[in-house]
């Protein structure tokens, strides 16, 4: 009992010893209580969160800068321009119209009004006769095949949304009036007293519209639809180019038509081959549907026609010129087209039609002499 009144003595004597604010408030002399128990879970709990969102935003992939292109838009930027298999998708409206003439159909036309020029022998490098013959190539090729390229994408709108999904549409029809025009001024140019250029422009979109446009559509049938297409790229242009600066002969006109024919797989015939998916869709008789693709092709040997033409002619250096420039195209035929020709239809024609191009012009210099 004395040791704990001392205590409590002790006791005393210290809380007395004590400032007044302690002894008002004598809890403040404890220590703060440890943190609440459950309250750690919950802190936890708060950092798992975050956590994961953190994660989240890392694993979250960056926006690209611009959304990214359509189905089937990774083609080429210059096949796009050219009118090629292959193109990327476009939203520029001069981009688009360009594409729709499809430029890379120009070159046989504008070739063919050299060849015409040429075998005329009328023709004179000066600054005349050059400016008639650029304003001739303008009307047969941007102009005129632009139309025709136009017509026939609007009428094959179905079938290209198979084959060329990147091809846009859009009619515009003042390439046609563009060309009627030229057709008109290079005939008074000329003072033709009958304006034959013009009529020629008038037949071209004419065979165009037949060609593509129901109800005739000329080129539901192989046949007669390849040989329209070969006399649009190769005749009329070759006699727009002689009436320009010549005069057009009943022989001319046979000579042509025969090239004609002889064009037939390397513009028509190769160019089905790419559409042969969307023609047997929509029930499109072209020559590869209707023959098959091992078929429908070997006709490069026809130009063999116009070497035997020459030599008949009495033009030997030209026929043997001309048998030079065929055998290429028939080692080509056999190392590509016969090969595949649904894959390689590009490179055929990138390699044999040079050929085939050189060859009407060494027969447009045979004729003018």
């Amino acid at each position: 009992m004395a040791s704990a009144s001392s205590l409590l003595s002790a006791a005393s004597a210290s809380v007395s010893a004590a400032s007044p604010a302690a002894r008002r408030n004598p809890l403040r002399l404890r220590s703060p209580p440890p943190p609440s128990l459950p309250l750690l879970p919950l802190a936890r709990k708060r950092l798992r969160v975050r956590a994961a969102e953190t994660d989240a935003k890392e694993a979250r992939p960056a926006a690209p800068e611009k959304a990214p292109s359509p189905a089937g838009a990774e083609g080429s930027n210059i096949n796009q321009l050219l009118g090629i298999k292959g193109a990327a998708q476009e939203t520029d409206k001069w981009k688009i119209r360009l594409q729709l003439t499809k430029p890379v159909t120009w070159a046989p036309l504008i070739w063919g009004v050299v060849c015409g020029a040429a075998a005329s022998g009328n023709f004179h490098w000066n600054v005349e006769d050059i400016a008639k013959a650029i304003v001739c190539m303008i009307m047969s090729g941007p102009c005129l095949t632009g139309y025709t390229q136009t017509l026939n994408d609007w009428y094959d709108r179905d079938i290209d949304a198979i084959n060329e999904p990147y091809r846009p549409f859009l009619p515009v029809q003042y390439l046609r009036m563009s060309g009627l025009g030229l057709g008109a001024l290079l005939d008074i140019w000329a003072g033709h007293k009958f304006p034959i250029i013009f009529y020629l422009a008038v037949g071209g979109s004419l065979l165009s519209y037949i060609y593509s446009a129901p109800p005739l559509k000329l080129k539901q049938n192989g046949w007669i639809g390849n040989f329209a297409l070969g006399a649009s790229y190769i005749s009329l242009p070759w006699w727009a180019g002689q009436a320009l600066f010549g005069t057009l002969t009943p022989d001319i006109i046979v000579l042509t038509l025969l090239y004609s024919i002889a064009g037939v797989p390397g513009i028509a015939i190769v160019n089905d081959f790419k559409s042969i998916e969307g023609d047997r869709a929509l029930g499109l008789q072209s020559l590869p549907v209707a023959f098959g693709i091992d078929t429908a092709n070997g006709y490069v040997l026809e130009q063999l026609t116009l070497l035997s033409y020459l030599l008949a002619s009495g033009k030997p250096f030209y026929a043997l010129a001309l048998l030079g420039l065929i055998t290429p195209q028939v080692v080509f035929q056999f190392q590509y087209f016969l090969k595949d020709p649904v894959k390689y239809d590009v490179k055929y024609q990138a390699s044999a039609q040079p050929f085939l191009v050189l060859g009407l012009l060494v027969t447009a210099l045979a004729t003018s002499h």
